[in-house]
């Protein structure tokens, strides 16, 4: 299987590079000058890249960005940061797609997938706070969710997905992990593929824990 991973300098992305054998290909920020903020960082990266892939993945995203913190009430909201969350959470793996469409085939089963977060999930949340983040990953939701169905008309065999990998030992949690257990990169990223690997077009649009379980949006 060809894979490619985007965000592969992150840990749960480098983690995923690994894993996905020796046809895999990475592109991140820090190696590559990937920048999903910016399009035309987009266009340039992927303009290189030669397909098909049988599975796409994008593994970029933050918590924290320019040194703010997920808001614990809406007295700390500041439209910078707000911003500043859809534009790498929402927007920026939504223009990958965009662009890397092209690099799937079109006449066989091919996979393209977003980390996203159980907590950008509307039913699923009952505590509040964490609002930009939230609200970012739900809007991620949405829009992968959206692209299926068109992608489905000229890509019939293809899904996407969205995954919420849990509670993973990386830079991105560090702070945050509270009570929760913590997964190692590593086997996260098995995780991953194993919920991958147990897709079909037939789940195109749908949104996975780590275990493979349907997440309520």
């Amino acid at each position: 299987m060809r894979s490619l991973i985007i965000g592969s300098s992150g840990g749960i992305g480098g983690a995923l590079l690994a894993a996905s054998g020796a046809q895999a290909v990475g592109l991140s920020r820090s190696q590559h000058g990937l920048d999903v903020t910016d399009e035309a960082s987009i266009i340039n990266a992927l303009g290189g890249i030669e397909g098909p892939f049988d599975r796409i993945i994008i593994a970029t995203g933050a918590l924290e960005l320019n040194g703010a913190r997920p808001e614990k009430s809406l007295r700390a909201l500041d439209p910078a940061a707000m911003a500043a969350q859809f534009a790498l959470n929402a927007m920026g793996p939504i223009l990958v797609v965009k662009h890397a469409l092209r690099l799937i085939p079109r006449d066989r089963p091919a996979q393209i997938a977003a980390l996203s977060a159980r907590v950008g999930s509307i039913g699923d949340n009952a505590l509040g706070g964490w609002h930009s983040y939230r609200a970012a990953k739900a809007a991620l939701n949405q829009y992968l969710h959206t692209a299926a169905i068109e992608i489905a008309r000229t890509h019939p065999h293809a899904c996407v997905a969205l995954i919420h990998p849990g509670t993973v030992e990386t830079k991105l949690g560090a702070n945050y992990s509270g009570n929760h257990p913590t997964t190692a990169p590593d086997v996260a990223a098995q995780n991953i593929l194993n919920v991958l690997n147990g897709l079909t077009a037939a789940d195109t649009g749908g949104f996975f824990d780590w275990q493979g379980k349907v997440i309520p949006w």
